[in-house]
């Protein structure tokens, strides 16, 4: 749910980016994108802690910016289309690292406070 939740307001981010601060609109999109990475890793790997999810995510977010490095023809085709340009990004930014890590973030921290939450209710 977590996933398709913020996969809605990541295209959300981008579609209605007018209406939002430039600030917000600028950072939204990668923030969302690492945080449903961390999601997708939490739904996987449920049983494991909450830190592997966590560096399985900047492992995957960070493997995927660092992979922009490389402009081959065939990669740059993939990154030409819709899909391929949410998956894989289209140029490397050192500041789309640091989006991914507060998503990250986020992420986990909202999912420690549901934990919490969770364990008091019970």
């Amino acid at each position: 749910m977590a996933v398709v939740i913020t996969i809605l307001l990541g295209l959300a981010s981008r579609k209605f980016s007018h209406l939002l601060f430039p600030f917000l609109a600028e950072n939204a999109g990668d923030v969302l994108w690492a945080m449903m990475i961390y999601y997708g890793f939490r739904f996987l790997f449920v049983k494991k802690r909450m830190l592997t999810a966590i560096i399985l995510s900047f492992l995957f977010s960070f493997g995927i910016e660092f992979s922009q490095l490389y402009q081959a023809d065939w990669i740059n085709q993939i990154r030409g289309t819709l899909l391929g340009a949410l998956i894989l990004g289209k140029g490397f930014l050192t500041v789309d690292l640091i989006r991914y890590t507060t998503g990250i973030i986020i992420g986990a921290s909202f999912d420690r406070v549901l934990i919490i939450k969770k364990q008091k209710n019970t």
